[in-house]
């Protein structure tokens, strides 16, 4: 079966994000005067082929454990869902 995983990857809080500040001046800039905050991240979509939710899952989760997020500075949360021909 065909599953779509979604992996959100962001910096941990703890870790400056000097290009979510650069994000932030330039809004500020451009005349958004209540923006208080900008953190910057990344979003991966993988689709892959597994026999179950449970394997698809565990793929995923190994993907961006070992490969995708670097647990040092950033954390990561996944969804899983079935997919359809949305490539």
């Amino acid at each position: 079966m065909r599953y779509k995983a979604e992996v959100r990857v962001t910096l941990r809080r703890d870790v400056l994000d000097p290009q979510g500040s650069a994000v932030e001046g330039a809004l500020r800039a451009m005349g958004f005067d209540g923006v208080e905050r900008v953190r910057v991240g990344k979003w991966i979509e993988l689709w892959l082929e597994a026999p179950s939710p449970a394997d698809a899952q565990s793929q995923a989760e190994e993907m961006a454990r070992r490969l995708l997020a670097n647990p040092v500075l950033e954390t990561y949360q996944l969804t899983l869902k079935e997919a359809g021909d949305d490539r």
